[in-house]
């Protein structure tokens, strides 16, 4: 590595040092020269075809690898193509860097002259600026710090003429920074005692696991044995107990009738790294009269956040959870509770969609969603990382496809946004090279991002992508379409001509076919057994389902 010469140099080389993990991005004259920096310095760079796919593909990358994902983009514009990316990781609490190009100060005129201060702020994002020569390293190192350790997404504006500096003397053997990770924060004795106290008095205790208990499973497992308690997750943990015969998977919008049943019976719901959201708590029906509730996080404004609590503890999940462990294993042996013979079976016979009996809705031409899914799941290797896009068809994916663990399902849903699919298919898939990447996504949200189909294919991944394509809008056609028999609501603005997504994936280089019958799958394991090096996209021509059974719950909270 040599020294560094200017600034952009020096910015690019201090992020490698300290441990980025992957950038992406859109290379712009205002970023090319720190984009070049960190590849020089072995930060490995995908270029996408939109800076909105960049900031997705990184935030996937993060949340899939535990380092940091960074987005190179141009000063101006190349920022706010990003805006969508990177409101989505801001509202997920993704360890996140953007690298911003931004005017000098004094080029007031410029067409790319904005306030990208507050355009940061105003997505959530903390906005961080490199000032001067003299504390480039300093400034790039708290970016850095809070984008880790307070697991924040950062934007970092790199002004041109500050960029273009000389690196100061003292920087020649490159920039000598570090920082180190946060210790977990252990809760408070009361606070262990109280939750200890809640447990106890239960009988029939749940655990929801969300994405900050996702480094606490062992714990988590082993508290729910010694309390009897059952287990479930968010959607965005979902895998994290896998193989637990006490496992309801997940809890909210996509709960099967028996997981859902079962928690809706518990006397006391406990929240870890989990907000209890009206996505995970279905507005609150799952919480049934008469439960306690009680929420830990290591954020006290996260405690109550959502809904109120009978309890709030603040405190690292896997440390809260041995305190509490420790403490009820000293007042006597594990207890069975909601841990009994009928329950375990009724977990393993129903507790699985794919266990559950369902009518086909399939036509002529049409597939039943379901059963296309759930064929798909025993076709494909089970060694996967699967990623959602947002929309009607998105419970199918999310739970008829199984996944190894809590690293195999990549849920980007925090803005609600379609069209995120794709990209983030491509940062997971890049995260963890080992496994099938798997994307669902509907016709909507795959052609508003289709451009990014081009990344996938010049990365050489064997992508599956599973389009919904009722040529839709799916959400808004069940949700406007149904109006209790009153005049008929126009949904030409939502209904579109039927699309040969299969030819346009051909297109762009990929595997494509069309699939409206489960014999039309074949063409599936004839892909698989040819060790293959491009995507596959299966453009499945699904039947109605008169709107999915988690779009009403959904539609509550607009």
């Amino acid at each position: 590595m040599h020294a560094p010469r200017t600034i952009a140099e020096l910015v690019g080389q201090t992020l490698a040092g300290l441990g980025a993990g992957r950038a992406f991005g859109v290379v712009g004259s205002g970023n090319f020269a720190v984009t070049n920096a960190l590849k020089a310095a072995g930060v490995p760079f995908t270029a996408s075809r939109h800076e909105g796919g960049a900031a997705t593909m990184a935030d996937a990358y993060a949340r899939m690898s535990g380092r940091l994902g960074v987005v190179s983009v141009h000063q101006g514009c190349g920022l706010t193509n990003a805006a969508t990316g990177i409101g989505e990781a801001a509202k997920s609490r993704t360890p996140m860097l953007v690298l911003a190009a931004e005017t000098a100060g004094s080029a007031v005129r410029s067409n790319f002259a904005m306030d990208q201060p507050g355009f940061a702020r105003s997505v959530g994002a903390v906005s961080e600026r490199v000032h001067s020569a003299a504390s480039a390293v300093a400034d790039t190192v708290r970016a850095y710090r809070t984008a880790m350790n307070e697991r924040r997404t950062v934007v970092l504006n790199l002004p041109l003429d500050v960029q273009a500096q000389p690196a100061p003397e003292g920087t020649e053997n490159g920039p000598a920074a570090t920082v180190s990770a946060p210790l977990p924060v252990r809760p408070a004795d009361s606070a262990a005692e109280a939750l200890a106290d809640l447990i106890a008095a239960a009988d029939r205790p749940v655990f929801v696991a969300g994405r900050g208990a996702r480094d606490a499973g062992d714990q988590l497992r082993a508290l729910a044995a010694q309390a009897g308690a059952l287990l479930a997750t968010s959607a965005v943990a979902k895998g994290l107990f896998n193989g637990e015969p006490f496992s309801l998977g997940i809890s909210g919008g996509f709960s099967s009738p028996v997981a859902a049943e079962l928690i809706s019976d518990a006397d006391l719901i406990v929240g870890f790294g989990c907000t209890l959201n009206m996505w995970t708590m279905r507005q609150g029906a799952l919480i049934g009269p008469g439960a306690k509730v009680a929420q830990v996080d290591v954020e006290d404004s996260a405690l109550g956040a959502n809904r109120p609590v009978d309890l709030g503890v603040l405190g690292d999940s896997g440390q809260t959870a041995g305190a509490v462990l420790d403490i009820l294993r000293g007042r006597g042996p594990a207890a069975t509770k909601y841990r009994t013979g009928p329950v375990r079976d009724r977990i393993s016979t129903g507790v699985r969609w794919q266990d559950v009996p369902v009518e086909d809705l399939s036509t002529g031409d049409r597939i039943d969603p379901r059963l296309l899914t759930g064929r798909l799941d025993q076709l494909l290797p089970a060694d996967r990382i699967v990623s959602i896009d947002s929309g009607n068809f998105m419970g199918y994916p999310s739970q008829y496809l199984d996944v190894p663990d809590e690293f195999g399902f990549c849920f980007t849903q925090a803005f609600q946004s379609i069209g995120l699919g794709l990209a983030t298919s491509i940062g997971a898939a890049l995260a963890r090279p080992d496994r099938l990447p798997v994307l669902g996504t509907g016709d909507g949200g795959f052609l508003m991002s289709i451009a990014e189909l081009e990344t996938a294919v010049r990365l050489g991944l064997p992508l599956v992508v599973i389009v919904y394509n009722d040529a839709a809008y799916s959400a808004e056609v069940h949700h406007f379409g149904n109006n209790d028999g009153g005049a008929p609501v126009d949904l030409s603005t939502v209904t579109f001509p039927d699309t040969d997504i299969a030819a346009m994936a051909r297109g762009f280089g990929a595997d494509g076919i069309t699939v409206r019958t489960l014999d039309d799958l074949a063409g599936v394991s004839g892909w698989l057994a040819s060790s293959p090096t491009r995507p596959l996209v299966i453009d499945a021509k699904i039947a109605s389902d008169g709107g999915s059974w988690w779009l009403a719950e959904a539609f509550k909270g607009h």
